[in-house]
């Protein structure tokens, strides 16, 4: 099979890498042009790597880091892209790819380091730092829905951690009904199986009623909500979860929303 064979399946998804960690789609195309430019005049440039996909965004990063192309960007038209972009500048390049990387790209950690040329130990601090600075641009308000004490004192520390603060934490449906009416947070984290035997989908159900806002499940019933028949969450953790697993949700749900740090909700 020919390497351009090989890799075309990949491009589309390079182009949206690049247009990312670029800041624009005119840069990111110019540089994705410049990748096959590359292998065009010398095919023995393709990195050897554990596969063609890491291979080929390994070749972008380098040529990304080491070549300056000059472009005439134009603005997005969309405000959740230019929100997108202004964040992304603000975070260190290499923390940056390794976030989108991992986020957006679904890499696991030895193939960022792949990547970026690194051990991955060294991925683990780049991605610490991104999503510590993302936190610190999109501060907010987290509440918590967890009837078990000590799983609800962890989710409160890494929340914490993160440099968001956190509402309060409700047992049971009726509890996250009055927390989130006082309270009215930028983000909630829910179980499904609450004290008192109500449900969490329930509860996070009337909320999504009166506010649209990222929501995170993390339960040990995954199957009661992936089950095909209706619409299934975009965040969703099993329990035991991963503390970087829940901080990397986190970032991404709040990442392309627009919040307010002091209100906690999302603006219109």
């Amino acid at each position: 099979m020919s390497l351009s064979t090989r890799i075309a399946a990949h491009l589309p998804y390079l182009r949206r890498f690049a247009r990312a960690t670029t800041g624009s789609q005119s840069s990111g195309d110019a540089y994705v042009a410049l990748v096959l430019e590359t292998l065009i005049e010398d095919v023995n440039s393709f990195p050897e790597a554990s596969n063609d996909k890491v291979a080929i965004y390994k070749l972008f990063c380098m040529l990304h880091q080491s070549t300056d192309v000059k472009m005439h960007d134009m603005d997005s038209p969309y405000s959740w892209e230019q929100r997108a972009s202004a964040n992304l500048a603000a975070i260190p390049s290499t923390a940056r790819n390794a976030f989108l990387l991992h986020s957006v790209e679904e890499f696991d950690h030895d193939e960022i380091a792949e990547i970026l040329d690194t051990d991955r130990a060294n991925v683990l601090v780049l991605l610490d730092q991104a999503h510590q600075d993302i936190a610190r641009q999109v501060t907010t308000r987290v509440m918590i829905i967890e009837d078990e004490p000590l799983i609800a004192m962890d989710i409160e520390q890494l929340v914490d951690d993160l440099g968001h603060s956190v509402t309060g934490i409700a047992r049971t449906h009726d509890e996250a009904r009055e927390l989130f009416a006082k309270e009215r947070p930028g983000i909630v984290l829910a179980d499904i199986q609450l004290a008192d035997g109500s449900s969490g989908i329930d509860a996070v159900n009337e909320i999504l009623e009166k506010d649209a806002l990222p929501v995170i499940f993390i339960t040990a019933y995954p199957e009661r909500l992936l089950t095909g028949e209706r619409p299934e969450p975009t965040f969703l953790v099993t329990k035991p979860f991963r503390e970087e697993t829940v901080k990397a949700l986190i970032s991404q749900a709040l990442f392309f929303e627009d919040h307010s740090a002091e209100k906690g909700t999302k603006s219109a």
